[in-house]
């Protein structure tokens, strides 16, 4: 019995041992062999990239907002960068350095600071983000793999999206040879809020947001549809590009030029001339946005700080000059006066003392609405006593009762701007 008992256990240890043996010839290296391996690989696609990388980085706080870098890596861990943050990176190029590690998966690490960090710094007067967390952008990446010349990369804190795109020679002389164009910045100097792109036959309205680094595309297609579209956009070194492409077929300005006297940006889209020129009224009109506008903060309120933008003024009424102002509020169903319901454009007070308070401000029925998606404001009389100087208030109120009302943008989840329809060149902006 002892016996057969061995003869059973020697068996079991050989059968174990040629399983084993089965197992190694199946995967044929170690995990960390393995790995190794894949790390090699990409360390050798990325330092063997013969003109270097296009970059894009879409940080997670940005809603569609996209930042583009050129790279360019060798072999011992060092990375010259450039970076379209701001019209002095664009052209200067940063030396740092990046590893690849594994961390669960192959992954790209930027590991001291260069410009790819400042999208997350922490310091939100360098990036204009939120204090503590920049714009929720990343520096550690882990690698989903190639496909075709693209690298696809996910942040590995935030989540932010990004991908490494290998350049042509062409691309590579523009960043060495400090080529850059950001004329499309002169669309904040157009005085009216809409604004029309013209390209290939199609109108559209277009409205840039520098700081998002989003751009809103509006438009009727042959059937009449409307459609709208938001997308992000970045700086190249002789124009703007979109991610990702706008009706399927705008996918960057080229070679844009800007004419100060004539107010116009002019540039190739795919090959055809494109303009961009001052328009008053939109294409596409949301009308719904006016009563979805009001009836948000009923119970509550929308705020401004600098009231009406005309004419490429901010504060164009100076209403920050009122004693111990602090910001303005459109609080709909305020009160009652005489059985009747009104609106107050309030505007509020601080001493920096006591608790900030509305002080005074005009007083309105309830607006009414006109069927193409306009907004109007029926003066109703004042609220509180108004300053000596009262010139930036009545002025104010002024505008704002105009009988051809205004049109409502939503900007995003909780912003819209307020633009007026008489010709499309006095707006503000509430949140």
């Amino acid at each position: 019995m002892r016996k057969q008992l061995l003869f059973i256990f020697l068996t079991i240890t050989i059968l174990a041992a040629c399983k084993k043996s089965d197992d190694n010839n199946l995967f044929g290296a170690s995990p960390d062999t393995r790995l190794n391996d894949t790390l090699n690989k990409y360390q050798k696609i990325l330092s063997g990239a013969e003109h270097g990388w296009k970059g894009l980085v879409l940080p997670d706080g940005l809603d569609h907002g996209v930042f583009a870098f050129y790279f360019r890596f060798n072999d011992s861990n060092r990375v010259q960068m450039f970076a379209d943050y701001d019209s002095a990176s664009s052209i200067t190029m940063k030396e740092s350095s990046y590893r690849l590690k594994a961390l669960q998966q192959p992954s790209l690490l930027f590991d001291s600071y260069s410009y790819i960090h400042i999208l997350s710094d922490p310091d939100a007067a360098v990036n204009g983000g939120v204090y503590g967390e920049g714009l929720y952008s990343d520096f550690e990446f882990s690698i989903d793999g190639m496909s075709g010349d693209t690298m696809k990369l996910t942040g590995r804190f935030h989540g932010s999206k990004a991908m490494i795109i290998k350049a042509t020679a062409e691309e590579e002389a523009a960043y060495y040879g400090k080529q850059s164009n950001r004329l499309i910045d002169n669309i904040n100097k157009y005085l009216t809020y809409f604004k029309r792109l013209t390209t290939g036959g199609v109108n559209y309205d277009i409205a840039f947001n520098i700081f998002t680094r989003s751009a809103k595309f509006s438009w009727i297609d042959e059937s009449g549809a409307e459609h709208v579209e938001i997308t992000g956009f970045y700086y190249t070194p002789d124009g703007v590009a979109f991610y990702p492409a706008v009706n399927g077929s705008v996918t960057a300005f080229n070679n844009v030029t800007w004419s100060p006297s004539t107010t116009t940006l002019s540039f190739t889209v795919n090959g055809s001339a494109g303009t961009i020129k001052e328009i008053a009224k939109p294409t596409v009109i949301d009308k719904a946005a006016p009563k979805e506008w009001y009836n948000a903060v009923i119970g509550n309120y929308w705020q401004s700080v600098t009231g009406f933008h005309i004419n490429g003024v901010d504060d164009a009424y100076g209403i920050q000059t009122l004693p111990n102002y602090y910001l303005l509020l459109f609080y709909p169903q305020f009160g009652t006066s005489s059985g009747i319901n009104y609106d107050l454009l309030g505007f509020v007070t601080y001493d920096g003392v006591t608790q900030p308070s509305i002080e005074y401000g005009p007083a309105f029925t309830a607006p009414t609405y006109t069927t193409d998606g306009r907004i109007i404001f029926p003066y109703l009389g004042d609220l509180g006593t108004y300053p000596d100087d009262a010139t930036p208030i009545t002025n104010t109120i002024t505008k704002i009762s105009e009988s051809t009302g205004f049109y409502l943008v939503r900007t995003g989840s909780a912003t819209y701007d307020m633009v007026s329809a008489k010709d499309g060149k006095a707006w503000i902006s509430w949140n």
